[in-house]
């Protein structure tokens, strides 16, 4: 009872083609898969830039990636020597 069957889907499609009529829904579709298309493409042409900023990226990056990176902190500096004994002189 709840169910679509073949025939309901057929009476469906019928009445469909009559209301839009054959000529009106073949260029509906044909719409639909120009629009497809050009969405494909340019995807395809995101996919390409993408390709190119990382080769870009690649060849800018330093040589020497293979060593790693020194993050030793310096030693703390101060402007003022501490005090010793027998530095009063």
């Amino acid at each position: 009872m709840g169910s679509f069957s073949f025939w309901h889907i057929l009476i469906l499609a019928i009445i469909i083609l009559l209301l839009f009529g054959g000529n009106r829904f073949s260029s509906m579709m044909g719409d639909v898969a120009k629009g497809l298309k050009s969405f494909k493409k340019g995807m395809s042409e995101d996919e390409e830039e993408r390709a190119d900023e990382r080769s870009r990226e690649s060849r800018s990056l330093p040589h020497n990636q293979d060593r790693p990176i020194d993050v030793t902190p310096e030693p703390r500096r101060t402007e003022e020597r501490a005090a010793r004994p027998g530095d009063d002189l």
